[in-house]
């Protein structure tokens, strides 16, 4: 009879876990970004890790922190962390992860931590892995200077509010939010084409590993819409990620945004699998 066990796992776990992680390494690219940065200590990763074991074999992961995230998780492990976050009770603001496993744990944790605010139950995850030989990458896109902050910032919440549909800068103001926007352009993983001093599109390099990198935050002015600017501005931000940063590029886009799905596949991307987002 296999013996499983569920326990937070310590920094001593570290390569036990980047071994789970690098199974799915486009999949489990944003807990492998932080995993790599931040160890397995809660404080400095921001949540703990929880393991799921099979025999004293470590076999599934749960990064819960902000975001709740099953990693490599098979039905055994989430019904195993499922309990585990019931007991613990609900700290973060989304469950968000590969669409099977986060779906079986959102049925697990609905009677308890339902309602959601929002579920989006399938959004396609597309890859690319070579400069777009489709669309021209536009010359304008270019990284924001950590002097453009306050340039770069009311777009970064203008997109936030829409995609997600609250303020980033309700509860603390909007400090945390800041800080991951001053994060990104200090590292250079956030990308704009600015005129005038106006933010016409933007994207950001988001998590991102030796092995894989995921593009978030795309935006274009509401006034510039219908001219292609996602296009050509996406097409730019790839080729500055492959050139830069990992050999494949990934994104993850709502089922019902036919336009913007439409547009990353006239620039190469291709689906590859679905991710899926309960919001709190």
């Amino acid at each position: 009879m296999t013996q499983t066990t569920t326990r937070v796992l310590e920094p001593s776990d570290l390569d036990a876990a980047l071994d789970i992680l690098g199974r799915e390494p486009v999949e489990n690219a944003f807990v492998t970004s932080r995993v790599q940065v931040a160890g397995l200590d809660p404080w400095r990763l921001g949540g703990e890790m929880w393991g799921w074991y099979a025999d004293g074999e470590l076999r599934s992961l749960c990064y819960a922190g902000a975001n709740l995230v099953p990693v490599c998780a098979e039905p055994d492990a989430v019904r195993a962390f499922a309990d585990r976050a019931r007991r613990t009770g609900r700290r973060c603001s989304s469950i968000v992860g590969p669409a099977e496993p986060t779906r079986r744990l959102w049925q697990l944790l609905e009677p308890s931590w339902g309602p959601a605010r929002e579920v989006r139950a399938h959004q396609p995850l597309m890859v690319i892995d070579r400069p777009s030989t489709t669309v021209a990458a536009d010359p304008q896109v270019r990284r924001i200077r950590k002097n453009e902050m306050d340039l770069i910032m009311p777009a970064c919440v203008a997109m936030f509010t829409e995609e997600v549909g609250v303020s980033p800068m309700a509860g603390d103001g909007g400090l945390l939010y800041q800080a991951r926007v001053a994060e990104l352009v200090a590292g250079g993983r956030s990308f704009a084409r600015v005129e005038d001093d106006k933010i016409v599109f933007k994207a950001e390099i988001g998590a991102a590993t030796s092995r894989a990198c995921q593009i978030q935050g795309v935006w274009v002015a509401p006034e510039f819409r219908g001219r292609g600017h996602s296009e050509t501005g996406m097409a730019a931000v790839v080729e500055y990620a492959l050139r830069d940063v990992a050999p494949v590029v990934s994104l993850y886009v709502n089922d019902f945004n036919t336009a913007a799905r439409a547009a990353y596949r006239r620039v190469g991307f291709r689906e590859v699998g679905a991710f899926m987002s309960v919001l709190f």
